[in-house]
């Protein structure tokens, strides 16, 4: 097996309510995967059963490594402190503590506080430590940076490229489709029960077109409009107003993010 992670025939129902009904992907070793989704999808509940905590009715998950995990929601005891818990997993999983990694993360200037006066964006990069505590071949990421500051979001991307450079196969489930595009090597999407796409960025772009967005901020005014022609469309928009005598303030040219280009392959997908 050269693949980290294979998903084969999955099937999963709630009752009536079919989650999947035969999902297939692969991700490979050493590549950074995200799998987006909007609620309901079934992102979470793939994720959970990759990880083992959750049971699937049929198919099979093939794990080619150990896992280290960060939940999207977790918490411990309200008066441990970071470095007490730390310890403890780390006896658990009968590994070394990587101190290195634990400066990288802030984990230094909150290792004497109890875990219920950290804040949100400590606790996640607590998390994030205990899961990367036996040093996993595989570490799934959910919402990683939920919370953080700029400063931390940047100081976690950074992690996350070391962990990427030194082997280590990365599944990232974010909201952040900024986070998503900057980080990932390759994005799937999952709608109604199976991937939709998967491909790079770029590819993603390819599939739904390259559509721009054009601001215009008038008296009256900003309004947005939507166009894969920036020249015509801006003409006509321009002339539209000059004859009307609008007075223009500001124009901004933008092109289509891939959060616009999720909702739009979601949207094509339910039609």
């Amino acid at each position: 097996m050269n693949s980290a992670i294979q998903v084969r025939g999955l099937k999963k129902s709630y009752g009536s309510h079919i989650v999947f009904n035969g999902l297939d992907f692969q991700i490979e070793k050493g590549e950074i995967y995200a799998l987006l989704g909007v609620n309901g999808a079934g992102k979470t509940t793939s994720l959970e059963c990759i990880e083992g905590l959750r049971k699937y009715d049929s198919g099979t998950i093939l794990v080619n490594g150990k896992m280290g995990i960060q939940l999207q929601s977790s918490s411990l005891p309200a008066h441990i402190k970071p470095m007490e818990a730390i310890k403890l997993f780390a006896k658990w999983n009968r590994a070394k503590i990587d101190y290195t990694m634990l400066n990288a993360l802030g984990i230094k200037e909150i290792e004497k506080k109890p875990y219920i006066q950290l804040s949100t964006g400590q606790k996640r990069r607590l998390h994030l430590a205990l899961a990367l505590i036996g040093n996993p071949d595989i570490i799934f990421l959910d919402e990683p940076t939920a919370g953080l500051d700029v400063e931390g979001r940047l100081s976690l991307h950074e992690q996350i490229r070391k962990l990427k450079s030194s082997g280590k196969t990365i599944v990232l489930a974010s909201h952040d489709m900024a986070e998503v595009e900057t980080l990932c090597d390759r994005i799937a999407i999952l709608n109604n029960g199976n991937i939709v796409f998967c491909g790079t960025a770029s590819e993603l772009t390819d599939k739904v077109g390259k559509k721009y967005f054009i601001h215009i901020k008038t008296r009256q005014g900003n309004s947005t409009f939507e166009t894969d022609n920036i020249e015509d469309t801006l003409i006509s928009l321009l002339g539209d107003l000059k004859q009307k005598e609008i007075h223009v303030l500001d124009i901004k040219v933008d092109r289509g993010t891939l959060e616009q280009h999720f909702m739009e392959m979601t949207r094509r997908e339910t039609e």
